[in-house]
């Protein structure tokens, strides 16, 4: 059985709004004390570098989080 869900722990993120009439991204910047559990749902996720994870977020929006681990970790439960 293929999973649709991993636990995550997550902190501070940037949402991308869109782009301005210079095609520069729309960032809304948020900070937060630590991180929290979340369940992501794996088809959301496009991709993950050693500091961020890049999801797709409602109306078209992304959101870059950083989240609490190392690179290895995530990647072997994504693949």
């Amino acid at each position: 059985m293929n999973k649709k869900f991993i636990e995550l722990k997550l902190g501070s993120h940037q949402i991308v709004h869109g782009f301005d009439e210079q095609h520069k991204e729309i960032i809304e910047e948020i900070k937060v004390e630590g991180y929290n559990k979340k369940l992501v749902n794996i088809e959301r996720i496009k991709s993950i570098s050693e500091k961020f994870i890049l999801t797709d977020y409602a109306h078209g929006r992304w959101i870059y989080w950083e989240y609490e681990g190392d690179f290895e970790t995530i990647k072997n439960k994504v693949l």
